[in-house]
This record gives structure tokens, sequence and C-alpha cells, in this order.
């Protein structure tokens, strides 16, 4: 995937900045952003909307401005420094959401379901066999993703209160593990050290001021772009569920269940496409997993990620079997998902700071260290996810 990056949106023509020119850069953040309509969101968000309504629709805008900031400040460090931010990743939810969607397709146990959703990811890191089938997986999740928004006009949605939500922030009774659980869903730890992984491999660093400077303007549309369209889709799998779900009292603890709010647009095989695009988003994401496993682990021997290098695959190999063993033992798949992404959540503030210290650093990154504001705002970022994190502790 990263050779696939470099030959699609790795062009470093400088010169203008019209809209092909914008166009032909966007490419590294849309990889991020199928990695935060996973399995994971599916079900964080389809529990926010059955569970609360539009109130909880605050932390799907919160979350995506923090992710812009940071995805915006880790690409920086790979653009200019040609490093790449290291940390924890976990495979787990996009396993189990494979495996949730084999059970829904063929009756497979979930246990057995995460075996093989794991080996296949596996299979298709170490043979690239990825690289084949990546833009079926990404045509038809998006797909999918276009139906949650198109379904918006099919439904009755009460759009004044789901403004005022998006921006008002409020904390429902239980509603702390399923905020964390958003959030971790979208700032997910292990796509901020990915999407400086994917930019530091193309080396701008080596090319000279204008190239860097000329990047790091077009990386800011890709960022805004494509965490743009993330914040719509998950916005609109919470206003569905809420349209769906919360408005009958029906709470989704099921992601089969869940299915039922695209029947509108996709008839009666609703739930047979919800349940192929979630396999496919849960192969994809599994995939970036591995791939972000493999970086931390060649990182720690200052190499790049290289699955035939056994720095890589050492890391990816360790990946899925974890995330194996951590879906044997859970005992709800759906509540699983949800717990998956709050413990992203909890693990957040470590990345956000080591960030922080590396980009704020003029030893780092010479005269493109963080300015005092950006830093500032950066340290509230940290500050905020870290207060979410106690409140979820706290409220266990």
């Amino acid at each position: 995937m990263l050779n696939h990056l470099k030959q699609h949106f790795g062009s470093h023509r400088t010169g203008g900045h019209g809209g092909l020119d914008i166009a032909r850069n966007i490419g590294p953040g849309l990889l991020v952003t199928v990695g935060f309509i996973d399995p994971g969101n599916w079900a964080s968000n389809m529990a926010a909307g059955s569970q609360f309504g539009y109130a909880l629709l605050w932390i799907v805008t919160l979350s995506t401005i923090m992710l812009i900031v940071l995805q915006h400040n880790a690409a920086h460090l790979g653009i200019a420094t040609g490093a790449c931010l290291a940390t924890i990743a976990t495979a787990m939810a996009e396993v189990l959401g494979g495996a949730i969607a084999l059970q829904m397709l063929f009756g497979l146990p979930v246990r057995a379901g995460c075996v093989i959703v794991a080996a296949v990811s596996m299979a298709m890191l170490m043979t690239s066999s990825y690289k084949r089938a990546e833009r079926w997986i990404i045509a038809l999740v998006g797909v999918v993703g276009l139906s949650f928004l198109a379904e918006l006009a099919l439904v009755k949605v009460d759009w004044p209160q789901a403004a005022a939500s998006w921006i008002t922030p409020s904390m429902p009774t239980g509603s702390a593990a399923i905020i964390v659980s958003v959030l971790g869903a979208v700032v997910m730890p292990h796509n901020l050290f990915l999407h400086s992984e994917v930019i530091q491999s193309m080396h701008f660093e080596g090319q000279g001021e204008q190239v860097i400077e000329e990047r790091l303007r077009y990386e800011l549309f890709d960022t805004l772009f494509s965490m743009g369209v993330g914040w719509a889709i998950n916005s609109a799998m919470v206003i569905l569920a809420a349209t769906t779900f919360f408005a009958h009292s029906i709470v989704v603890d099921d992601l089969a269940v869940a299915a039922a709010t695209l029947s509108p647009i996709l008839g009666p095989a609703s739930s047979t496409i919800f349940a192929v695009a979630l396999l496919f988003a849960g192969l994809s994401s599994s995939v970036t997993a591995g791939m972000a496993a493999g970086t931390i682990t060649a990182g720690m021997f200052d190499e790049e990620y290289d699955i035939h290098d056994r720095h890589s695959s050492i890391g990816v190999a360790a990946c899925f079997a974890g995330a194996v063993a951590a879906c044997l033992v859970i005992p709800n798949p759906f509540e699983g998902l949800i717990w998956s992404q709050a413990l992203l959540s909890l693990q957040l503030p470590i990345t956000v700071f080591v960030l922080i210290r590396l980009t704020s650093s003029a030893r780092v990154m010479g005269k493109y260290a963080n300015s005092r504001p950006l830093n500032a705002l950066l340290v509230g970022i940290g500050v905020i996810v870290t207060i979410l994190d106690i409140v979820l502790l706290t409220g266990m």
C-alpha cells in the first residue's frame, strides 16, 4: 500500500496550485479516512446514536477537528524530517469486525471468523496481494459510506437539533464509555504514525526547501478533504441510528441489527451489502493496522517498513497474534468493538504528547518546528483527551 500510494500520490510536481494540482496530491489522507470508518467506528457510532440520539454528535466534530490538527502535525513530521511517529497499534477491532461480517454472511462462529480474517489479512500483506484488491475494497466501503450520506435525504432528521448537537458538548448519564469510544475510533493512534510513515517514505526532506514547502501546503488540502469526508460519514451513521433506533427506543447491541439502517436505500439486500462492506472494511483496516505494527518494529531498528524484512514482518505477525488472542477472550463481540476503541483513546495521550515533543523541537524539525500557537493548540488537544480518559476511568 505504501508503494501504491507513492506511485499515485507521491508526485513531486512544483509550480502551480490549481485544482488539478491539488487533486493529484490528495491521497495519503484517504488511507486514514478508510481507517476511521472501520468496524470499530460503525459500532461506536451506532451505539452513540441508538442510545443517546443526536446528543453525542459533538464528539464526532471535536474528534475530527483534533484529528485534522494531529494528522497535519504528524504529516509535517514525515515531510520535514523523513522520520515517522511510532506507537502502539491494535488490529482487534478490525479483525473482530470482519469476523462479525462472516457470521452475518455464513453463520460462522465469531472466534473462527477472527482466525480466518487475521490469516487472510496476514497473507495479503505477506504476498502484497492486497494491492490488487484495495481499489475494490475502498470502492465498496465508499459505496456504503455514501449510502449512509444519501439516506439522510430519506429519513426525518431534526436538523436544527442535529446542528446544535454538533457544536454543543453534553455528557448524558452513562455516555462516558461511548464518548471515549467515538474519540478513539476517530483519532486512532496508529493512523497518526502510519500517515507520517506513508509521507516520510517518499523522502521529500532530501529534495530541497521548495519541495518541502509545497508538500506542506498540499498536505493541508489532503488532510482537510479526507477528514471532512470521514466526519460526514461518521455523523451520518450517528444520525441514522438516532432516527432509526433512538426514536423508537431501540438500543443497538449487534451490527446485524444496524444493517437495517440501510434498508430504505438498499432494499432487501441491505443486510448482505452491509455485511460484505463490513468484511471488506475489516480486511482493509486489518491490513492497515498490520502495516502500522510493522512500521513500529522497523522503526525500532531505524528502518523503513518492508514486509520482506524480518523487523517489519515480526511486528505484523505479533499484531495479528495479539488481535486473535484478544478476540478469543471477548464474550460479547459488539461490546468488544466499543471497548477496543475506548482502549485506543486511553493510549492516545501518550501518542499526542510524544508527537508534540518531536514536532516542537527545533533540533528535530529545524525551521519547520511548531509555532507557539500551534503548540498551544496541540497541548490543549492532549489535555482534553486526557480529561475525557480520566472521566471514563473514574466512572467505570
